[in-house]
């Protein structure tokens, strides 16, 4: 069996159904990922997406006792197997966290919430503590529904943290980039929800177009909108900052680069005088 690399994300590196092992280059230690859109449906189709075929939809119905056996089970091989030894470089031999991610929008499954539950159940037996996180990384525009809402209180409950996706700040750049007609009143309000129920922070893929880096008018956008939920008191954990590590396999994939450090640091800086802790990666 071939390494892992931070570049490798396929989903079927376990040879399992939801369950999958990231090298995680932001982490340094494994992610164990769940993809529960095993249709590579998504209801956002964003220009940078890695996913193969993707196609505008929800998660099909998640096999729940399927999900909880390849999750008790791979845990098992992590913390007792031989796995990390065969496939993990040295010095990434740790679980960092449990992520849900994968092909699609994982709050679009009508089971999230008893995901949630699962996933509890899974890490209680398994005996992890909590410096493993259980991390919800999602577009957030699904944040107002009931069931979504009682997952993330769970989450909650076992020190788990969102990751709520702002590529840009304005309508039209969310149209251009993540190919949705979102409102921007709908997004505050939807951030605002999940922060409430969960912590949460704001996740943002920053890249060349064109050969053109992000605008100073999309940056004043991020930053005014990022004032304004701090401004309402919204709770911002932080941003996670990153560029493009792998190839999209959108169209759009020609037209994308990613930045240097010297210009994520740039904007960073930007965010950190509102008093606000950045991640950066590149």
């Amino acid at each position: 069996m071939n390494p892992l690399t931070p570049t490798d994300h396929s989903r079927d590196s376990a040879g399992l159904r939801y369950v999958y092992p990231v090298v995680s280059r932001r982490a340094g230690g494994v992610s164990v990922g769940v993809n529960l859109n095993i249709d590579n449906a998504c209801n956002w189709r964003c220009i940078y997406c890695q996913v193969p075929e993707l196609a505008r939809g929800t998660a099909p119905p998640v096999d729940l006792a399927l999900l909880e056996r390849e999750l008790s089970g791979f845990l098992r091989e992590l913390l007792h197997g031989d796995f990390m030894r065969q496939r993990v470089p040295e010095g990434m031999r740790r679980i960092n966290d449990i992520a849900l991610s994968g092909n699609g929008e994982p709050t679009s499954a009508a089971e999230f919430a008893e995901v949630i539950d699962c996933i509890a159940r899974v890490r209680e037996a398994a005996g992890l503590d909590a410096t493993v996180k259980t991390v919800l990384i999602t577009n957030g525009s699904l944040t107002h529904r009931e069931n979504v809402q009682r997952g993330l209180r769970r989450m909650n409950e076992i020190n788990g943290e969102v990751w709520f996706k702002l590529d840009r700040a304005s309508e039209t750049g969310m149209r251009l980039v993540n190919d949705t007609h979102t409102a921007m009143d709908k997004v505050r309000s939807h951030f605002a929800t999940a922060a409430a129920l969960c912590p949460t922070w704001l996740q943002t893929c920053w890249f060349a177009l064109d050969g053109e880096p992000p605008s100073a008018q999309d940056e004043a956008d991020y930053l005014a909108l990022l004032a304004d939920l701090l401004r309402d008191g919204t709770k911002v954990r932080g941003v996670l900052l990153y560029t493009l590590a792998r190839p999209s396999l959108q169209p759009e994939a020609p037209r994308l680069t990613a930045l240097s450090l010297e210009q994520m640091e740039g904007f960073a800086a930007r965010i950190r005088a509102l008093g606000v802790e950045v991640r950066v990666s590149v």
